[in-house]
């Protein structure tokens, strides 16, 4: 009965005590996760493609 009864009062209390924020603001904030990622992957992406460049520019030198 311990996992039925924590099951029961999680539900409740996600129902009773939880404040859920609005539609908008929740879609306002994935636009900006979504933002925030895209900028962050084209800035490890632009590192890599910058330390790649040196990298083999070194390996060809000592070759």
């Amino acid at each position: 009965m311990g996992i039925v009864n924590y099951i029961k009062e999680s539900f409740k209390e996600l129902n009773n005590e939880v404040t859920w924020i609005s539609l908008n603001e929740a879609q306002k904030s994935t636009i900006l996760v979504v933002v925030f990622t895209i900028v962050f992957s084209l800035a490890v992406f632009v590192t890599d493609k910058f330390f790649q460049t040196i990298l083999d520019a070194f390996l060809s030198y000592i070759k």
